[in-house]
């Protein structure tokens, strides 16, 4: 036998041995958990046999406390590349055999090193994540393995987009890469975030808490808005990254994928004349209206199960990729609470790092009155969502389809924060407040005096209502460019999108504005 045959023997045996992670026992193990490998999990993520690894037979330094003796190849963590429908991406997978998939230097040095490809080749990155936290063994040197990922993390954002799934436990300062990533999947039954386990919670604050209820994927996903997508199952998971990158660009200059482009672009809907209840208190379902505009019915919800009174979303519009932001009358009137503008704002911050266009649909009746919002900063927050609506420069569109009152019509994207294009079908309503509050305001004396104040009031309504509960004051002063049909909704956004194609917005030389975080 030659020299380089026996050379290739020895590679492909020492390849198998990087494959069995830390052996068949803690596979199966992990198998025994509902849980899939490391590698398991890249084969179901990326493009069949489109994954190159990189730093397969990188081994750790730690020579403390017996884990000399023990240098499995990879050394807790599979890093490399492949493709997601024909698109290039960069991944790294923990791999919870190997001493828990917790992380040391050489765990760190492998995970960062695809980070920095990513930057450099403007590819998405993707961290599938399953450690039992920072290697003991090597102490703060593991520590400043994480201080390099997030600085990475920082670094990358705005530029590729960055998504975590979260497929184990991921605790202390493990949390904080994907908390700085742009969006989380969670898996029911395995997956766990929190910054101190239940343990720890029960010895200072004396509260019985379970891994679930303390940071399983329906807490960070119904919550605490930790996580933006809560799947059933790792398969799911592994399906809803790649469904989700449908929408997205690999980076913040290249433009993002376009739509398949099957349904007419100028579709009209005759259910929209009929989605609009009668009576203007009674709510709806926004969810239905956006799945008559866009393409195919398609709405990618994020953080579905959070802050229900308003949507956020991607679909395609006439094959352009875009992010929907939507009140929710069918939840708490969809009007305007801390979590909301929180989520909204930090949705259409994304949009806007990636030039995707942003389309709101309004139905607002104002921002949530009480002791608590006010206690809990809702002035604070609630600039937040206006703060990224005013510094978003893509092209912006809305739809108000009913109410816009008060100061939440001025934050939904009006033409007074730079829309580009608004519109309103012909039962918005424009106003400070509603007219029901309005009258009981501006003619209480006058009511109360009346012989028949009941009748009174109903006058004065009407009459507030025909005065101003309408589309055409706005129109008339150009704060919309046009009231239409609800039928025509999505060929006139289409036709929108397609003229704003070649935005350019100059804003004032600075380093960073001071968003009221």
């Amino acid at each position: 036998m030659s020299v380089m045959r026996e050379k290739l023997d020895e590679l492909d045996r020492r390849r198998a041995e990087s494959e069995l992670g830390g052996g068949a026992d803690r596979l199966q193990a992990q198998h025994a958990k509902g849980k899939l490998s490391a590698r398991e999990r890249l084969d179901l993520l990326l493009d069949e046999g489109s994954f190159v690894e990189l730093d397969r037979f990188v081994t750790h330094r730690g020579t403390d406390f017996g884990v000399e003796a023990q240098r499995p190849y990879g050394d807790g963590v599979v890093t490399g590349h492949g493709r997601i429908d024909g698109r290039l991406v960069y991944v790294f997978s923990q791999d919870f055999t190997v001493f828990g998939g917790s992380l040391s230097e050489a765990h760190a040095s492998k995970i960062c090193k695809v980070m920095d490809l990513a930057v450099q080749n403007g590819a998405p990155m993707i961290g599938l994540n399953d450690s039992g936290g920072a290697r003991i063994q090597e102490g703060v040197v593991s520590l400043g393995g994480y201080a390099e990922i997030f600085w990475r993390n920082v670094q990358a954002s705005g530029v590729v987009p960055q998504i975590s799934a979260v497929l184990g436990p991921c605790a202390g300062g493990a949390v904080y890469s994907p908390a700085m990533t742009d969006f989380i999947f969670m898996s029911r039954g395995t997956s766990y975030m929190f910054v101190t386990g239940p343990n720890v919670v029960k010895t200072v604050t004396h509260e019985d808490v379970t891994m679930e209820a303390l940071g399983g994927a329906d807490t960070h996903g119904a919550t605490s808005g930790v996580s933006h997508f809560t799947t059933d199952s790792e398969v799911e998971c592994l399906q809803g990254i790649r469904a989700l990158l449908r929408f997205l660009p690999s980076n913040n200059l290249d433009p993002a994928p376009r739509g398949a482009g099957s349904d007419p672009r100028d579709r009209r809907d005759e259910g929209l004349l009929d989605v609009i209840p009668d009576a203007p208190t009674q709510p709806y379902d926004m969810l239905e209206v956006l799945r008559r505009v866009v393409d195919d019915g398609v709405v990618l919800e994020v953080q579905r199960e959070w802050a229900g009174n308003i949507l956020c979303g991607f679909a395609h519009l006439g094959g352009h990729a875009v992010g929907i932001v939507a009140n929710q009358p069918a939840a708490l009137a969809g009007v305007l609470d801390i979590d909301a503008s929180v989520k909204a704002a930090r949705f259409i911050r994304f949009c806007d790092a990636f030039n995707l266009p942003i389309v709101t649909f309004e139905d607002v009746p104002g921002f949530l009155p009480g002791v608590a919002q006010e206690h809990g900063g809702i002035i604070r927050h609630g600039a937040k969502l206006l703060y990224a609506y005013c510094e978003a420069t893509v092209p912006k569109l809305t739809v108000i389809t009913r109410k816009a009152y008060g100061g939440a019509y001025d934050v939904m994207s009006s033409k007074h924060i730079r829309g580009d294009f608004n519109v309103a079908w012909p039962t918005a309503e424009l106003a400070v407040m509603g007219p029901k509050g309005a009258v009981e305001i501006l003619f209480k004396r006058e009511i109360a005096e009346a012989a028949n104040p009941a009748g009174a009031m109903e006058a004065k309504v009407a009459e507030y209502t025909e005065k101003f509960a309408n589309p055409y004051v706005a129109a008339s002063r150009g704060y919309l460019d046009d009231v239409i049909d609800p039928r025509d909704t999505r060929p006139r956004l289409i036709e929108a999108l397609d003229t704003l194609q070649g935005k350019r917005v100059r804003t004032p030389a600075k380093k960073h504005g001071s968003i009221p975080l």
